[in-house]
């Protein structure tokens, strides 16, 4: 296997067992399960489904941490195969990327001397949903003896397990099932009674054919297990399988019990190496679609494939009731739950390579609009408030309470201030629209968030009549280290541009269909009066700038707090805190986490020139601590677009190995899928230049750093897939269809299936 397809672990430290599990972590977007190793009992096992999220004694919905499936022990002669018992004679690991394929393989000494190798591969499919397995290879190197096989599913799972305070319980135990052979167990939630069945059954092969024979089933408590012995020969391979099923009640309206069982049958006749083949074609078309080639340069091709390989495995296009949550599928972190992260960083990717997955994550939205109107209700506004925080009902589940940079309980305010995420959404809406053409989708879901939307904006903003202007006040922008502020740039000028795209749209529906627009202005209580107000609204929205308007304050009284310079920065090339920062009154000063007028104007770009964009980037740039890991990626972009080629380059390796160098210092609690999308947008936005203007025409700018060779990358635009490679002194192109560019801002027609090339 080519290194640049895999990610490799070469030597076994259970200190960083935790960062392995995330970034081992398989899944298909229906299931996750985190790269846990069967032979050690540190770490933070997880097996998480998309859309299962309880409450119970939590402080709010979280997703649920489910049965463990992984359970596998071997005992040579009663001594417990453990690699932090066992001397390690020898350890690898290793994520094939392309195959979705995690693979290990060891040799261990136990205490009384028994020399064992093992070698193993697991997948979590993605031809079928539903199935995942697993193989063993077991050599005895320096002895015949007994060997006994245990399989296992833990029903005694919490989630917060290192959080003792917060620790839950999420489902109850409501039968352990021995399948002779395999074991089964299955659980409710406690809040929604959801049904979760797991199953596993486990195949024994040698020439001989099956060697599993002594069995037996065992129920303790929780847990379920069946017991495998055999008598191993000395240097001889022993391969078992272990093929699992998964199935919930959200799957299905017949008997669950019914479907697992077909299931998993279906799939022991199958085979393993039949279903593995099948994910591994699947991969294989999936690749296809968004891989990206970067000659020259192993780092930069290794880490942007790790970051897409989990940002697809984190997405399921049959299942328009969930999204992806801002650690995927890979940990607790965050609680499960569904941010910005997925509209503005994670979307465009979808967009732009798998329309239809992209459309599904966009119905999550409109599937939780009621939540999102009660939210509204809730808090004396009219129309749709999306939650900051979103589980599986759209109704706001942000903490209350968390914990600041000192260590100290802190109020958690996002839910209640951060208000923007109103414009992610409309934002995330039209850029597919406007890649897709989807006029269908707009039509009948996107066109009611928009109204319903600008209906919350409506009702949200306060008009200065002394000044004779619209103003949001106190809110939290993208920025989080300042709370309570008002007039926030990027919360008033999306919605701005939100309202004045939602009567656009009203004009557009009128056109096309006369009987819908009233229909649905009957839906949401809207009338003529309402879209006179919301044009004085948008062209009297408040946006503060410095006195000779080429700043943009990030909000109003920015200006006026105090400057920190930054100074240092540590291994990873991230800043650290200056000296004389007191980590409690970072809302005194103008340091800032994240970016957010930047932000502003990579979304909106064709609103603000250049000149304006380079000088507010290089002024926000030196204020900015990157302490949200999606920073790194958006100024990558930005600063591609205003001539800060070396820096863009910088961000660029940041963002793509966030996760892989743990610069963050939180990889153990789930991937940064946030930054995922970031990485794909730093290439293709930023590298590749790409961008789309005012008359929705695709605008290439491209520029790649003297590492690279070449770089080459396949966008999906309106159904019409176009490879784009770009080298030092020319840009290839060649598409599906016929269809109109800009290049370096002149005009190129490309052709069906004909190669164009453009020089620098």
């Amino acid at each position: 296997m080519d290194l640049l397809w895999e990610i490799v672990q070469d030597k076994y430290n259970s200190r960083e067992n935790r960062k392995y599990e995330t970034l081992f972590t398989l899944a298909n977007g229906y299931k996750g399960l985190r790269g846990a190793l069967e032979f050690s009992k540190l770490g933070e096992r997880g097996n998480f489904i998309a859309g299962i999220f309880d409450k119970n004694t939590a402080q709010v919905t979280e997703i649920v941490n489910c049965q463990d499936i992984l359970g596998f022990n071997l005992y040579i002669e009663e001594e417990l195969v453990d690699l932090d018992i066992c001397e390690i004679l020898n350890f690898t690991r290793k994520l094939n990327m392309k195959e979705g394929i995690l693979s290990f393989q060891f040799e261990i000494k136990t205490p009384k001397g028994k020399i064992i190798k093992v070698a193993s591969e697991r997948f979590v499919s993605r031809n079928n949903v539903h199935r995942w397995a697993a193989k063993y290879l077991i050599t005895p190197i320096n002895f015949n003896g007994k060997i006994l096989i245990e399989n296992i599913i833990d029903g005694t799972i919490t989630n917060n397990t290192l959080d003792p305070i917060n620790t839950t319980k999420h489902f109850n135990v409501e039968e352990l099932i021995d399948l002779k052979p395999g074991i089964a167990l299955i659980t409710s939630t406690i809040d929604k009674k959801i049904k979760i069945m797991e199953g596993t059954s486990l195949i024994g092969l040698n020439e001989e054919g099956n060697f599993l024979k002594e069995r037996k089933f065992n129920k303790f408590g929780e847990k379920v297990r069946e017991l495998y012995q055999i008598f191993a020969v000395k240097d001889n391979e022993y391969t078992i399988y272990k093929l699992g099923a998964t199935y919930t009640s959200r799957d299905i309206n017949c008997s669950i019990k019914e479907a697992f069982e077909k299931e998993l049958k279906d799939f022991i006749y199958d085979g393993y190496e039949k279903e593995k083949d099948a994910h591994i074609k699947i991969w294989e078309k999936i690749w296809t679609n968004i891989d990206i080639k970067i000659k020259g340069d192993d780092l930069a091709q290794q880490g942007i494939r790790f970051n897409l390989f989990h940002l697809s495995s984190s997405a399921y296009e049959g299942d328009d009731k969930i999204s992806i949550a801002a650690k995927g599928l890979h940990g607790e972190g965050y609680k499960g739950h569904v941010f910005w992260d997925t509209e503005t960083f994670m979307l465009p990717f979808f967009i732009y390579t798998s329309p239809e997955t992209a459309k599904a994550l966009l119905m999550y939205r409109y599937n939780t609009l009621e939540g999102a109107r009660k939210n509204a209700m809730l808090n004396g506004f009219k129309g749709a408030q999306f939650p900051w925080e979103s589980a599986d009902e759209g109704v706001e589940v942000t903490p209350k309470w968390g914990i600041d940079y000192l260590g100290n309980p802190v109020r958690i305010w996002t839910g209640d201030e951060e208000f923007h995420i109103n414009s992610d959404i409309t934002f995330a809406i039209w850029e597919y629209y406007r890649a897709t053409n989807d006029e269908d989708f707009l039509k009948n879901y996107g066109l009611e968030i928009f109204l319903d939307t600008a209906k919350f904006w409506q009702s949200r903003v306060e008009y200065n009549k002394l000044k004779d202007r619209y103003e949001i006040n106190n809110v939290i922008g993208p920025d989080e280290f300042h709370e309570h502020v008002n007039n926030n740039v990027y919360t008033n000028y999306l919605a701005k541009w939100s309202i004045k795209k939602s009567l656009e749209l009203v004009e557009w529906i009128k056109n096309k269909d006369m009987s819908f627009f009233n229909n649905i202005c009957i839906k949401l209580g809207l009338n003529n009066e309402d879209f006179k107000i919301w044009q004085d609204i948008q062209e009297k929205m408040y946006i503060p700038k410095s006195k000779d308007g080429r700043i943009i304050e990030q909000f109003e009284g920015y200006f006026d707090l105090k400057y920190i310079k930054i100074t240092e920065y540590d291994e990873n090339g991230m800043p650290v805190w200056p000296k004389d920062v007191e980590l409690d009154k970072l809302g005194e000063t103008q340091l800032i986490k994240q970016p957010d007028v930047i932000m502003l104007m990579l979304m909106l770009r064709e609103e603000f020139d250049e000149d304006v964009r380079r000088e507010n980037y290089k002024y926000y740039e030196e204020r900015t601590m990157h302490k949200s890991s999606l920073s790194p990626s958006m100024y990558s972009i930005m600063g591609l677009s205003v001539g800060d080629s070396n820096n863009a380059y910088r961000y660029f390796i940041k963002a793509i190995m966030t996760d892989l160098n743990d610069n963050q210092g939180n990889t153990e609690l789930g991937i940064h899928a946030a930054n995922t999308g970031g990485a794909w947008q730093s290439v293709v936005f930023g590298f590749g230049g790409l961008s789309v203007d005012k008359d929705q025409r695709l605008n290439f700018n491209p520029w790649i750093p003297k590492q690279w060779n070449e770089l080459s990358f396949n966008i999906n635009w309106r159904k019409n897939i176009i490879k784009v490679t770009i080298k030092e002194d020319e840009v290839l192109f060649e598409a599906s269809e016929p269809v109109e560019i800009l290049v370096y801002n002149k005009c190129c027609k490309l052709e069906k299936d004909k190669v164009l090339s453009v020089k620098r």
